[in-house]
Formats: C-alpha cells, structure tokens, sequence
C-alpha cells in the first residue's frame, strides 16, 4: 500500500507530499508564510470594532486542514512567536504583542491543533464536515480572541463579543462556504488520481 493511498484513507493533504523532517520544517514555514501574506489582506473597521478584518482566519484554518494538528500548531507558533519577535507579518505589517487583535493570533495555536485533527479524521473530505470544522476552529479563535479583547480594553463580555465577534461573521461564513468546496474538491481530485 503506498502512502499516498494510506494519507487518502486516513490524514491530512500534506501527507500526500513525499518526505519527513525536510518536508515538515518547509510545510510548517509555509504556512506561517501563508498566514502572514493573508494578514495584509486588512480593512480597519474602526469605530466599529478594533479588530481590523482580515483573511488571516481563512488562512489559518485552510492550513491547519491541509497541514494536520502538530504541523498546523507549529506553523501557528511559528507566526505567534516570529511576529512577536519583530517579523512585521501581523494585520498591516505589524509585529509585537498587547494590541487589542492579539488573543486571535494566540488562538490560531489552538485552532490549529483542534481543526488539524479533525481534519486527519477525515473532517475536511465532505461540505457538511468541512463547515462543522471550520465552525469550531472559529469558535476557538473566537474564544482566545474576545476574551483577549475584553481583557486588554476592560470591556464587558457582551461589549466584546458586539466587537470582536459579530461584525465577523458574515465574513467568516463566506470563508466557511469557500472551504467547504477547496477542501472536499481537492479531496476529490486525490481520490480521482489515486482511485483510493
């Protein structure tokens, strides 16, 4: 049985690319890379939220899918503790830590190990799975994020909430909607060149 056809049964899409230690360091740097080209994509939103709107999260948790758990969680670390560090690859080609939109960024750990592994569960071979995915992995992000926010701005919990998550949700369904057809298609494709 080739790997391939086993990463087609059971795992995660990077599981199809041939390699180990080489190919995992280069697949955990590309999708910190990943994540910090989509952090440019930014629209403030000010005065209505602090949080500027971003495709960060699309990114984030489209990678956690094709990555699995422990390979999304370090691409994520990667970009917490590099953008901390300096690298100005947060929303608007920031870096640092203490902003109001930092608990998101913290959250993408979590989501990337919670949306990984269902992912290597086969979360992300059907629409319907890949929108309950997607679901959660927001909803971790969401949870980091606000009570971030509210912490770092000494806002009441639904104060947060009206700011850090509503104005978010429209577009997090759109994002949600495109994953549940890149990720099944490509899928899909796999299936179709390996008859797995």
């Amino acid at each position: 049985m080739t790997t391939t056809s086993v990463a087609a049964r059971r795992g995660v899409l990077a599981d199809l690319i041939p390699g180990s230690v080489v190919r995992n360091a280069l697949l955990v740097l590309g999708g910190a890379g990943l994540t910090g080209l989509a952090a440019q994509i930014s629209i403030p939103i000010e005065p209505i939220s602090p949080v500027p709107v971003t495709a960060q999260t699309f990114a984030v948790l489209l990678v956690a899918a094709a990555l699995g758990p422990w390979r999304a969680a370090s691409s994520m670390a990667l970009y917490l503790v590099a953008g901390v560090a300096g690298v100005p690859w947060f929303a608007s080609h920031t870096s640092g830590y203490g902003f109001p939109s930092f608990g998101y960024i913290v959250g993408y750990v979590a989501a990337g190990l919670l949306v990984g592994e269902l992912a290597r569960r086969a979360g992300d071979r059907t629409p319907l799975r890949t929108v309950g995915t997607m679901v959660l992995g927001n909803v971790v992000i969401y949870a980091f994020g606000v009570a971030y926010l509210a912490a770092s701005l000494g806002l009441s919990l639904p104060k947060a909430i009206g700011e850090g998550m509503v104005p978010f949700l429209l577009g997090d369904a759109i994002k949600i909607a495109l994953a549940a057809g890149v990720l099944p298609g490509t899928w899909a494709l796999v299936r179709r060149f390996t008859g797995k």
